[in-house]
């Protein structure tokens, strides 16, 4: 693609100048699925303190995941769960989840946007906050899945004996995922 708007403010642009930057989006999204593989690479040395790295954790949150039969989108949401950790350390979970709503059903992002409030449970009492602050979502109707998302495999992901699998087992999960017409009704409805 070549070519440049006609435009220097938005509202003078033309039918045709808003067509040109469509088509430069849409191959722009083409390689979507290697940059966030990128980005989740560099978790291997983010946040330090750990006994395993951010990445590890990933992968090992998503290896459970797979391992009890979670589908696509929960094992794509495992993984990815924490990938705003580098640039969004104190949003992480709303920043996974505004990245993989236009490609997941919205169950599944509600848990990835919640998953750091409902983690509070195992630790924040330490440090003297409210464990039990999830409790105003209890009659929410992905509650219950958010607490198990963060009980089987978020919390206890933090093994390095666990046997885990390596990215590669996960990358063609990724390029399907964000392969997806980020378009499509199904990703975008009811986000409770």
């Amino acid at each position: 693609m070549s070519g440049i708007v006609s435009f220097r403010r938005m509202q003078d642009g033309t039918r045709e100048d808003y067509l040109l930057l469509d088509e430069s989006e849409r191959q722009y999204a083409v390689g979507l699925a290697d940059r966030v593989l990128e980005q989740l690479r560099k978790l291997d040395h983010a946040l330090q303190g750990y006994p395993v790295s951010r990445l590890r954790h990933s992968l090992q949150a998503a290896t459970r995941a797979m391992k009890e039969g979670a589908d696509e989108e929960m094992i794509t949401a495992a993984l990815l769960h924490d990938i705003g950790d580098e640039l969004a350390p104190y949003n992480h979970a709303e920043f996974a989840a505004a990245m993989l709503r236009p490609y997941l059903r919205p169950e599944v992002t509600w848990i990835v946007e919640h998953h750091g409030l409902f983690q509070n449970y195992y630790y924040v009492h330490h440090l003297g906050g409210d464990r039990n602050a999830r409790e105003r979502y209890r009659d929410h109707p992905w509650y219950e899945a958010c607490v198990h998302f963060c009980a089987a495999w978020d919390q206890c992901s933090f093994d390095p004996d666990y046997p885990t699998e390596e990215l590669t087992t996960f990358e063609p999960l990724v390029r399907r995922i964000f392969a997806r017409d980020p378009h499509d009704p199904r990703y975008q409805a009811g986000q409770g």
